[in-house]
């Protein structure tokens, strides 16, 4: 498969293993309601999202982000330390509005590359993302794409009609950006294609002959591809003209289903009766399945609509041209159950957010968002406030100073922000790390999957106190780790007795071990020091 290079690719191609893992402050002056799992977090979202993994790998559905379109008249801050003194000295710098300066193109394609590896890794198996972005960099987009979720992975490119107006003041008016929507497992997700369905357009049906089976409307009888057997003539039996399949084409059926069909008033040609052959399909019997989304989509309304809608929750203009909440909305309502998680990296004004609790408020679901903004001011007074506002409800003001209030869509998040790296660059493992902490890491870093907990305590047990040191099994090892913080963890022959005398193969963390390698081996149990075993990624 061919691939793209650019100059710093060699040095960001991997480095999301090197990004540290760091912990997840709570704030909870700055967060709103009950929770209900979603979360807003403000910091450099390649750290927010390697601190995410432990928690959500594997666990997202439905992944939109509307990263930089890089115009050359935009300013994007690239928030991170490359180990290159190359890409050092240009990343982390404003983009000049320098037309031909082709290099922005380099930068934006390393700022990129490391995000959408990792926001592979927190996508479920059947899980999907979709990109809004320019054509400035919708080719460089679809070449990474390709490389990190595979081109047999694309769905589609999704044409968005941004702007409803023109502008003289140019060669040609952009009226579109594009949706780029690529699935982990395309195969997963065209199981499930009957998901993927919009409400039909009842306005499309109509019983112009007054059928008993109801509304109808009128589909193509022709079908892609030649096939002999289906190119028989067929004669309007108003009009007496034969008509064959165009050119490259072929009927759907056979000339006996035809016959039947005919029979039972299902074929029409054309509204005065004198046209090649239709099907007709009723509304009943297509009603429940639904109607297949195209990738024009004009009706998901506008850029202008979605600052509109910001400047009336907000009271005034805070943020340039946010996404409409329809688009979003849309994206989220084709692609998640009721009980799915959304993430969107690059949350700007809290659009996403605000989607997400306006279709559970209306379908009754139970989605939950997670919204990384990197600018604090923004995360601040624009994004956690809109969605404070859309929670709790907000009044607003028409033009003709008419007063308007607008119910509360109820939940609540979480606002976190990027805490203390899991290990000071010495390699010892932070201050601030708690057990749980640790252990959330361990049993990532050994199995790549989030930790599902600690087990309910077993019989006899108080309230919060800790089955064991087991964090769990997985795959027919179990892991234990033996932390509290402050050193001196010992694993020695009463650490040992209190293991499970059976033949399953244990994984033991611990500071020092006080126990003979050939008694380790009799108990199937393999030693790991904290911290020099704790693996990084």
């Amino acid at each position: 498969m061919p691939t793209l290079n650019w100059i710093g690719k060699e040095a960001v191609i991997n480095h999301h293993k090197e990004v540290p893992f760091r912990l997840l402050d709570c704030n909870l002056t700055r967060s709103v309601g009950e929770p209900n799992g979603n979360l807003l977090i403000e910091g450099d979202n390649l750290e927010a999202l390697k601190a995410l993994l432990p928690y959500y790998a594997g666990q997202v559905k439905c992944i939109y982000i509307d990263p930089p379109y890089n115009t050359g008249n935009e300013n994007w801050v690239y928030n991170d330390s490359v180990n290159s003194t190359q890409i050092r000295a240009w990343l982390g710098k404003v983009v000049g509005g320098e037309g031909e300066d082709l290099s922005r193109h380099d930068k934006w394609l390393c700022m990129m590359y490391p995000r959408l590896r990792l926001l592979r890794e927190l996508l479920r198996e059947d899980g999907v993302i979709f990109i809004s972005i320019g054509d400035d960099e919708v080719h460089n987009l679809r070449h990474i794409m390709d490389e990190i979720f595979g081109s047999n992975n694309l769905v589609a490119d999704i044409v968005w009609q941004a702007r409803k107006s023109v502008s003289s003041d140019t060669l040609i008016s952009l009226s579109h950006h594009h949706t780029i929507f690529y699935a982990r497992n395309k195969r997963l997700v065209d199981e499930r294609k009957q998901e993927f369905r919009f409400p039909l357009d009842r306005e499309k049906f109509s019983n112009p002959d007054n059928d008993p089976r109801g509304p109808w409307t009128a589909d193509p009888f022709d079908a892609p591809e030649i096939r002999e057997n289906l190119s028989y003539p067929i004669r309007n039996p108003n009009t007496g003209q034969i008509y064959y399949p165009p050119p490259g084409r072929h009927w759907r059926l056979t000339q006996d289903q035809y016959e039947a069909l005919l029979a039972d008033n299902r074929i029409v040609f054309g509204r005065a009766g004198r046209s090649k052959p239709q099907l007709k399909r009723f509304l009943r019997e297509v009603e429940e399945r639904g109607q297949a989304p195209t990738t024009w989509w004009d009706d998901a309304s506008t850029t202008t609509e979605g600052t509109r809608l910001l400047q009336r929750i907000m009271g005034g203009k805070v943020f340039d041209n946010p996404k409409p909440v329809e688009l979003i909305r849309r994206i989220v309502e084709l692609s998640t159950g009721k009980d799915d998680i959304v993430l969107d990296s690059f949350a700007g004004s809290g659009t996403t957010g605000h989607a997400v609790l306006q279709l559970n408020k209306e379908d009754g679901g139970d989605r939950r968002f997670i919204l990384v903004e990197l600018e604090p001011p923004i995360a601040r007074t624009v994004a956690a406030e809109r969605l404070r506002r859309v929670i709790q409800g907000y009044t607003w003001t028409d033009q003709r100073g008419n007063e308007h209030h607008e119910e509360g869509l109820g939940s609540g998040f979480r606002y976190c922000t990027l805490g203390a790296t899991i290990f000071h660059p010495d390699g010892a493992i932070h201050d601030a790390v708690t057990w749980e902490d640790l252990a959330r890491h361990i049993w990532f870093t050994e199995t790549r999957n989030p930790w599902p907990g600690l087990p309910s305590p077993s019989e006899g047990e108080g309230p919060g106190v800790r089955v064991a040191t087991c964090l769990g099994s997985f795959n027919g090892v179990a892991y234990y780790l033996y932390f509290n913080g402050i050193g001196g963890n010992v694993f020695g022959p009463a650490q040992l007795a209190e293991l499970p005398l059976d033949e399953t193969p244990k994984v033991v963390y611990a500071d020092t071990v006080a126990v003979e390698p050939a008694e380790l081996d009799e108990h199937k149990v393999t030693f790991k020091q904290i911290p020099y075993d704790v693996k990084v990624y």
